[in-house]
């Protein structure tokens, strides 16, 4: 595990406007800058490593993180402020677009489960919750109290854990994430898998494992998802990964297409949703 670097600094909003990919979500919400799953050695296809932000300290995207130590303080501030106009009603939020919420750092700093207790109080409409980490089971109470108003998104970009180690080896395994979206469902809280990206897989037992432990599922890829038909995938060396791996075959348009029709069989067409509409899916 490589070192990283741990900071914390103060942020001037805790809500960004959203677009683009996501812009069926009002904003976004990020407690952390940086990612310790995101280096290249943990999570090689991040797109976020190709992004201004990846460069906003020195090192390597994934060698260092940032706690935003004010977040709350102006989440609390900015919410009251939507209330107050009327809006918060329509705001829905994206929880993260460029950090995970759970990564280790938040062990310690709890920004995210404050976040939620903030996000609890009020009448919000939606905030959805991506994450990898099973450290998302520390907050379901939280969770539950946010009711119809939550998401939360468990990233299994695959079914088999002898891809998840060869790809993205820092990662929790497959049975665990499988665990944790498992428990969280067990306890009546809306939850998505997110196969994003899709990495190499069995298309009929991956349908079975979401049917069990899902409300509904996104799958996205590389060419659908990267914002640029697979041309940042490249540049990343995705593909000559790939190749090195002997998954070579998957690393094309239309790979995900027999996961598709054997989710679609197993779950049904109305929980099988894909790419950047079903993120927004609200």
């Amino acid at each position: 595990m490589p070192s990283r670097i741990y900071t914390s600094e103060a942020t001037r909003r805790a809500l960004t406007p959203t677009g683009g990919f996501l812009k069926g979500y009002a904003f976004s919400l990020n407690p952390y800058i940086g990612c310790a799953f995101g280096a290249a050695d943990g999570c090689p296809f991040c797109y976020v490593r190709a992004l201004a932000v990846a460069h906003a300290r020195a090192g390597e995207w994934g060698s260092w993180v940032v706690a935003k130590s004010n977040l709350c303080d102006r989440l609390a501030i900015e919410l009251k402020a939507l209330e107050r106009s009327g809006k918060l009603a329509d705001t829905t939020i994206f929880m993260s677009s460029a950090t995970d919420p759970y990564q280790g750092m938040e062990s310690r700093e709890r920004l995210t489960r404050r976040a939620l207790e903030i996000i609890a109080r009020y009448s919000l409409r939606r905030v959805l919750v991506q994450t990898r980490s099973p450290m998302i089971e520390r907050d379901i109470d939280v969770l539950k109290e946010l009711g119809s108003r939550v998401i939360v998104s468990i990233t299994l970009e695959t079914d088999d854990d002898r891809v998840r180690r060869a790809i993205t080896p820092t990662s929790p395994s497959i049975d665990r994430r499988i665990r944790t979206a498992q428990l969280i469902h067990a306890n009546g809280i809306p939850l998505q898998v997110a196969i994003a990206p899709m990495l190499p897989n069995d298309p009929v037992r991956f349908a079975a494992i979401v049917d069990r432990c899902a409300d509904r599922v996104v799958v996205d890829t590389y060419f659908a998802g990267d914002g640029s038909c697979g041309r940042r995938s490249r540049a990343l060396g995705i593909g000559g990964l790939y190749a090195r791996l002997g998954y070579a075959d998957w690393f094309r348009p239309g790979a995900e297409r027999p996961l598709l029709d054997a989710m679609r069989a197993k779950l049904g067409d109305r929980r099988v949703l894909f790419s950047r509409d079903g993120f927004c899916a609200v």
